[in-house]
C-alpha cells in the first residue's frame, strides 16, 4: 500500500502527451494549447477615447468641435490649438489630441465650441500597445482553454490553434450483481451507476467515453472486454472487481493481458484497493466498485492524469474556511476524504453513511482531506476545501 501522494506522482509520471491537432476556434473550449500563442498586432492597434467625449489639447478651455468621430472611423482631421473633435467610445484618437473629457463634464455653445464644466484628471485614452505589444506572449502551452482564451484566441487572430488531442476513454463496470439501469434489480442484484457516473465525469472535461458495458466475475468475460478496451481506447476506467475477495479477478487478468501493475494499494479512504497500470501508451484505473470510492478517486487522481495526457497541469479550484464544527474519527493509518457543505462560510459535514452512500453527495459541495495520523478536525479550524 503506497500513499496517495505517491499515487498521485506515479500516474502523472507515467502520462505521456498525446498529438499535437489544430482546432477550430468554436471548438477550442476544454482543450488545452499545444504552442504558445503571440499577438499578431499591438493592443489597443491605435489610440482610442476610452469614453464619449470630446477630443482636444489638454489646457485648452472652450475648443470648437471641427468633427464627429464615431468608432471604426479614422479622423478626417489633426487637432490643433483651439480645435475638438465629438468622439465615441473606441473611436481612434486624432493626431494633435491628447486628452479626451467625458461628455457629461462639458457643455455646447451656440456657435460650436465645448465649455468644461469639470476639470478631467484622467486622459481617457487608451495607448497604442499598453495592453499587448506585436509578438508579446499572450497564451501558454499548456493553457486550459476556457472563455477568456477564447476571446484572446480571437483577439490575435489564432482561430485555428494546434491544442493536444484528447484521449479515448473507456468504462467498464465488472460484477455479476449489476444490472442495467434500466433494469429494475432482482434479489441480491443492484442497478449499475458506476459507468453512467464515469462517463458524465469524463464528459464534464469535455473527454469521449466508450461505454464497454458490464464485465461478468469471470476471468475470460474480464480478459475479453479489457482487451476490447485496450484495443479501442487510450484510457481504460474500471470499476470493482480489485478487491482481495474470491471474485476479484481485475488485476491477474490485467497482468495477463499484458499491463504493467503500478501500484494495487493506496492510503486513502475511501479508496484503498486502487490499481493503475500501463501498457505502452494505454493506461488502465482498476478502481473500487463502491461509487464514493470511484466518485473520489475519478476527482482525486484519474482527472489530474486526464489532463496531464492533454499536457496541462491540472489544480482543483480550493479555497480554506473554518470547520462549523468538530469531526473525530477513530482510526488514522489512511488519509481520509470526507464530503462536506460549506454553508455561511463554514464547513459542515453532510449525512455520510460510507463508501456505497452516493446519495449523500448529491449535498456536498467539497472535498475534505484529513491526513494519515489525524484524527481530528476542531471546529474553527482552518481546513481546505476541494471544491466539486
Amino acid at each position: 500500500m503506497i500513499s496517495f501522494n505517491e499515487a498521485l506522482n506515479t500516474v502523472l509520471n507515467a502520462a505521456t502527451t498525446t498529438e499535437k491537432v489544430q482546432c477550430p476556434l468554436e471548438d477550442c473550449q476544454g482543450r488545452v494549447l499545444a504552442e504558445d500563442i503571440r499577438s499578431d498586432m499591438n493592443m489597443p492597434p491605435f489610440n482610442k477615447s476610452a469614453v464619449d467625449g470630446f477630443a482636444y489639447r489638454n489646457g485648452d478651455l472652450s475648443p470648437r468641435i471641427i468633427e464627429t468621430i464615431p468608432a471604426g472611423t479614422v479622423p478626417q482631421h489633426s487637432i490643433g490649438p483651439g480645435e475638438c473633435a465629438r468622439i465615441m467610445t473606441g473611436a481612434m484618437v486624432p493626431e494633435g489630441a491628447d486628452k479626451v473629457i467625458m461628455v457629461e463634464f462639458t457643455g455646447e455653445t451656440d456657435d460650436g465650441r465645448i465649455i468644461c464644466n469639470k476639470e478631467e484628471i484622467a486622459t481617457n485614452i487608451c495607448y497604442r500597445g499598453e495592453d499587448i505589444r506585436k509578438g508579446d506572449l499572450v497564451l501558454s502551452a499548456g493553457t486550459l482553454i476556457g472563455p477568456t482564451q477564447i476571446a484572446v484566441l480571437a483577439s490575435v487572430g489564432a482561430t485555428s490553434p494546434k491544442v493536444w488531442a484528447q484521449s479515448q476513454v473507456a468504462i467498464i463496470s465488472t460484477g455479476d450483481e449489476l444490472v442495467v439501469p434500466e433494469q429494475k434489480p432482482g434479489p441480491g442484484m443492484i442497478r449499475n451507476s458506476n459507468s453512467a457516473q464515469l462517463i458524465a465525469q469524463v464528459k464534464r472535461i469535455g473527454i469521449h467515453t466508450l461505454d464497454l458495458g458490464i464485465a461478468r466475475d469471470t476471468e475470460k468475460d474480464l480478459f475479453k472486454i479489457i482487451e476490447e478496451g485496450l484495443d479501442r481506447a487510450d484510457v481504460i476506467l474500471l470499476t470493482g472487481g480489485v478487491s482481495m475477495g474470491t471474485f476479484d479477478y481485475v488485476p491477474a487478468v490485467m497482468q495477463k493481458a499484458g499491463i504493467e501493475i503500478l501500484f494495487k494499494s493506496i492510503a486513502i479512504q475511501p479508496g484503498r484497493p486502487t490499481v493503475f497500470g500501463r501498457k505502452g501508451d494505454k493506461y488502465v484505473f482498476g478502481l473500487p466498485g463502491n461509487p464514493v470510492s470511484s466518485f473520489v478517486l475519478f476527482e482525486l487522481l484519474v482527472k489530474p492524469f486526464l489532463y496531464q495526457l492533454m499536457g496541462h497541469d491540472y489544480h482543483a479550484p480550493m479555497t480554506c474556511l473554518p470547520m462549523g464544527e468538530t469531526y473525530t474519527r477513530n482510526k488514522s493509518e489512511r488519509k481520509s476524504i470526507l464530503p462536506v457543505t460549506i454553508r455561511e462560510n463554514h464547513i459542515f459535514q453532510v449525512d455520510y453513511h460510507g463508501s456505497a452512500h452516493i446519495h449523500s453527495y448529491i449535498n456536498a459541495n467539497g472535498l475534505v482531506a484529513i491526513e494519515i495520523g489525524n484524527t481530528q478536525l476542531r471546529k474553527g479550524e482552518l481546513v481546505d476545501v476541494r471544491l466539486l
